[in-house]
């Protein structure tokens, strides 16, 4: 959970400030599981802070939605194009992607 938070926090991806008269508040909470080794060993805690976005209304405060949900059956597809052509594949696994871009939108949390 610290690191979460202090992801947050470095990023300055958010502020406190008061809530305006009228403005929806999205709700959010904190998600909490284990990651395991193959032989069932625990590796460690993982905390991640998600907002809720289905407290969102249409028309107030957003215009569209996006999930960074990769599916299965893409990720087969891609990895086929790879192998048919020799290319090189290599992994990245960014943590907190989210916190790299910027909304035009303001959404309070």
């Amino acid at each position: 959970m610290g690191k979460e938070y202090n992801a947050l926090i470095t990023s300055s991806t958010w502020r406190l400030v008061p809530r305006p008269p009228g403005a929806n508040v999205v709700t959010s909470k904190l998600l909490f599981r284990h990651k395991y080794h193959s032989d069932g060993s625990l590796i460690r805690h993982k905390a991640h802070w998600v907002v809720r976005g289905f407290s969102q209304q249409a028309d107030v405060d957003y215009n569209e939605t996006f999930s960074l949900v990769v599916k299965p059956a893409m990720i087969c597809t891609i990895l086929s194009i790879a192998a048919l052509h020799v290319w090189p594949i290599h992994q990245l696994d960014m943590k907190n992607a989210f916190l790299h871009d910027h909304l035009e939108e303001t959404v309070y949390c």
